[in-house]
């Protein structure tokens, strides 16, 4: 299996922080963002891993990840993503890497508590389809949301005012070779974007998609209430209890 991050897009919600930067180059408590969900590939025992990004600040993902030494790799992929098609337009971007490979694709915002490695062996197994991993959270509607009928999903509806369920979609992915067909066959969405949404609902029409429940947090890293929520979980997970000193009184 194949591991893909998605690093690309504007960041426009953390501007004026990403103004001279990517957002995934952005400081999580004490790494940069883009290593958590590298982590997350690594940890899962996958080791073959791509990543996709773009912009003006593309440069600097080579200049800190290089290949990948530091997370044990011996070799890191890059593909660049010329202007925001959405996620599915930089997935399709990896078909050449993946050669017909199952990937699991992780978006380069998103942080766990826990590991994905036992749904990742799992899904080996399956074969065909996809998997997706799901987490119930108090504001579902700011989030592709999942409908569960029993042991099988539905249907995914994209930031529902009223949510079928609390559980959302977050941004890990498996999937087989036949996601790139699925991303051909996309037409832009009313903001002018290839959704994953799409791709995923596309797979539940089949009756081929799965799902797993992650254990322990998980946060995406887009807004600044995320950003600073991503680092005070990660700071906690250290065993850190104060990530800022307290003031001193003159």
């Amino acid at each position: 299996m194949k591991g893909i991050v998605l690093a690309g897009g504007t960041g426009s919600r953390l501007y004026p922080l990403t103004k001279i930067t990517n957002k995934h180059l952005l400081p999580i408590y004490d790494k940069p963002m883009v290593y958590y969900p590298i982590r997350t590939l690594v940890d899962a025992g996958i080791t073959d891993i791509m990543l996709v990004t773009g912009g003006r600040n593309s440069g600097d993902f080579l200049r800190l990840l290089g290949n990948g030494k530091e997370f044990g790799l011996k070799h890191l992929n890059y593909t660049y993503q010329e202007g925001e098609g959405g996620i599915a337009e930089a997935l399709a971007l990896t078909e050449h890497f993946a050669d017909g490979d199952q990937i699991c694709v992780i978006l380069g915002d998103n942080l766990i508590e826990g590991n994905i490695r036992e749904a990742v062996s799992e899904f080996r197994e399956q074969r065909r389809g996809a998997r997706i991993f799901l987490k119930e959270v108090p504001d579902a509607h700011r989030f592709g949301v999942a409908e569960i009928r029993g042991a099988a999903i539905a249907g995914i509806e994209e930031k529902p005012q009223h949510p079928k369920s609390n559980y959302a979609v977050t941004g890990i992915y498996l999937y087989d070779a036949t996601v790139f067909d699925k991303c051909r066959t996309l037409k832009p969405s009313a903001r002018g974007e290839l959704e994953i949404t799409d791709v995923n609902n596309a797979y539940i029409r089949e009756g081929a998609m799965t799902f797993s429940i992650l254990d322990g947090w998980w946060t995406d890293a887009g807004t600044f209430d995320s950003l600073l929520r991503a680092a005070n979980l990660v700071a906690a997970k250290a065993g850190v209890t104060e990530t800022v000193p307290a003031a001193t009184v003159a």
